[in-house]
């Protein structure tokens, strides 16, 4: 099983992923948000690696963002 320090390693990986992929695309927090069906704040938190998500949340910021699974996952 996973360490809580690898789960937060983890966790901040994906969210910087995130924001590199949609910074890439000229996407704001606030477009990414309404692309995913998400409040902005929990776009801000997953960036920030402070927030762990559902699989599902995680598919729709990946459609929203128009990325790659691998380029998320890193």
């Amino acid at each position: 099983m996973a360490s809580e320090k690898q789960i937060q390693r983890e966790l901040k990986r994906f969210g910087q992923n995130l924001k590199r992929e949609r910074n890439a695309r000229g996407i704001t927090q606030d477009r990414l948000a309404e692309l995913s069906d998400l409040n902005v704040r929990t776009i801000q938190k997953i960036e920030a690696g402070q927030t762990n998500i559902l699989i599902t949340t995680a598919k729709r910021i990946q459609k929203g963002v128009g990325c790659s699974w691998e380029s998320l996952l890193g």
